[in-house]
């Protein structure tokens, strides 16, 4: 984990940002000794924002299971996409 003053951030901010984007690990800033800010690459925070999404849609499929909502076999998803496909090609769309 990497703490660093809120001062560092204004001090050495390509230190920061190469570590950030070398350890893929944010960076936590502090203000006068207490938690302030969390400073991570880009790239981090997308690929942790599609997975908090991704975890939120499991979470909101298996809550429909376990209320009864009625799913779909490997057969039928692929049955569905094959038709999808094929009504595609017969209207010329790629």
């Amino acid at each position: 984990m990497n703490i660093r003053p809120s001062a560092a951030i204004r001090q050495n901010y390509n230190e920061i940002a190469d570590m950030c984007r070398r350890t893929a690990e944010p960076v936590f800033l502090t203000k006068n000794g207490e938690g302030d800010l969390v400073v991570m690459d880009i790239e981090t925070f997308n690929r942790r924002e599609k997975m908090l999404r991704l975890r939120e849609e499991l979470l909101a499929v298996e809550e429909d299971r376990l209320h009864g909502v009625k799913g779909y076999t490997v057969d039928e998803v692929a049955a569905m996409m094959n038709s999808v496909i094929e009504e595609a090609a017969e209207n010329g769309t790629n």
